[in-house]
């Protein structure tokens, strides 16, 4: 005979909590695992910028020219150092990155950098120090230049190529997605830089025209190769529309601005301030500042309101 229930008691003196829905869980859990490969990649990349945008942009501060190849102005290869010292504390963070999808908008303009510098400066060999002459220092820096992004281009295709191979896992939940207001200025600033460096990349001596200070044909080329990779970047970050996964990419369009803004400020003599270019240069580079600087902000407003969310696990039920 079934047991009668007591009204007055209650069915069941336990709740069951339910499980949050898969791609809330985590956002970052699945998808298609990041290789040692590229990791060390990331690093090595990160310890070479570090050193070599520290001689470029250092020697360019105090006035001078230090770089592979001769220059008109110190301000060009400032700002490729800038570039590189902007971008080495995010590529130390892919390390910890977990899978493709969080390192992507990174390291896909990463090896837009390397293989462009190097197809650039390959092309332009008999512009190189080791082939004009000059200072030792910098005939021995030109070479170390070419060998240094011959083995990292090799690394970078080998890493990519095997990273393209390995198995994905379940696809990834979105986490964050980007503010509706921001994607129509994140797209005008991806297709300014994308712009610009396309045209300075294949058509220097044209295109060096809409940079405010003289440049040669290896300057113009290489600073269109940086540009480049921070337009495919923006873009890249405005098709993934996930704050969560452009975390490097964010933090290495703070730094690179930040360090571009310095190198612009202590050697602002030598741009053309009044000019088309050089009020252009100035929006697009505090366009990259902002883009970085409200993207983490609004990571860290929801990492806050997360940690301060009550616990979902109910409390003990009355009796």
């Amino acid at each position: 005979m079934p047991h009668a229930t007591d009204p007055s008691e209650p069915a069941d003196r336990t709740t069951p909590v339910p499980a949050p829905p898969p791609a809330a869980a985590d956002a970052t859990g699945a998808g298609r695992p990041l290789t040692a490969g590229l990791a060390l990649l990331a690093v090595a990349v990160a310890v070479v910028n570090l050193l070599v945008g520290t001689a470029l942009t250092g020697v360019t501060l105090t006035g001078h020219a230090f770089g592979a190849w001769p220059s008109h102005r110190s301000l060009s290869q400032g700002l490729i150092g800038a570039a590189m010292l902007g971008t080495a504390p995010a590529l130390f963070v892919v390390g910890r990155a977990r899978t493709w999808q969080d390192t992507r908008t990174l390291l896909v303009p990463t090896a837009v950098v390397l293989l462009g510098l190097f197809t650039v400066s390959v092309l332009n060999a008999g512009r190189l120090y080791v082939a004009v002459g000059g200072p030792v220092l910098s005939v021995f820096f030109s070479i170390g230049w070419l060998l240094v992004l011959g083995v990292l281009c090799a690394w970078t295709v080998t890493a990519l190529s095997w990273q393209r191979l390995t198995p994905a896992g379940p696809a990834a939940g979105r986490g964050l997605p980007l503010p509706a207001w921001s994607k129509p200025a994140l797209a005008v600033l991806g297709s300014s830089w994308f712009g610009i460096g396309t045209g300075l990349l294949l058509r220097p001596a044209f295109w060096s025209a809409f940079v405010p200070w003289r440049t040669g044909r290896l300057d113009a080329q290489a600073l269109g190769v940086w540009a480049l990779a921070l337009g495919v970047g923006v873009l890249a970050a405005l098709a993934e529309d996930d704050l969560h996964r452009t975390r490097p990419a964010l933090l290495a369009l703070t730094g690179t601005a930040a360090a571009m803004a310095v190198v612009l400020a202590v050697r602002g003599a030598d741009v053309d301030w009044t000019s088309g270019p050089g009020a252009g240069l100035a929006v697009m580079t505090a366009g990259l500042l902002t883009a970085g600087t409200s993207g983490r902000l609004l990571l860290a407003a929801q990492t806050r309101g997360t940690s301060a969310a009550p616990s979902a696990a109910p409390g003990p039920l009355p009796r």
